[in-house]
């Protein structure tokens, strides 16, 4: 299973988030998302687990607080496919990242 957390305080790694997750069973990985430019993070990971003991991290650690913030843990939703323009499908502008 795959489990995705939000809300993490810049300080979270990897390691941390195996080490509070691994509290419910087996981690077979951990990954804060990093910001391509800045090198910060961008507020969220992905822990993956095996689907019994992920459900149960997940009951147990939503909405709970970790390094200082409230974190918000679900099941991770699959990528959406991307047009061909480089936008995903549900339209809207955004701030567009790259620093020149």
């Amino acid at each position: 299973m795959n489990i995705y957390v939000s809300n993490l305080s810049n300080n979270t790694t990897g390691e941390g988030l195996k080490k509070l997750f691994a509290e419910y069973g087996e981690v077979s990985s951990a990954n804060v998302i990093m910001d391509k430019y800045t090198g910060e993070s961008r507020g969220f990971g992905f822990v993956e687990m095996n689907d019994a003991e992920g459900k149960e991290a997940i009951e147990a650690l939503n909405e709970t607080e970790f390094n200082g913030k409230i974190i918000v843990v679900n099941v991770a939703r699959p990528k959406t496919e991307r047009n061909d323009r480089g936008r995903d499908n549900r339209g809207g502008g955004g701030f567009n990242r790259r620093r020149y």
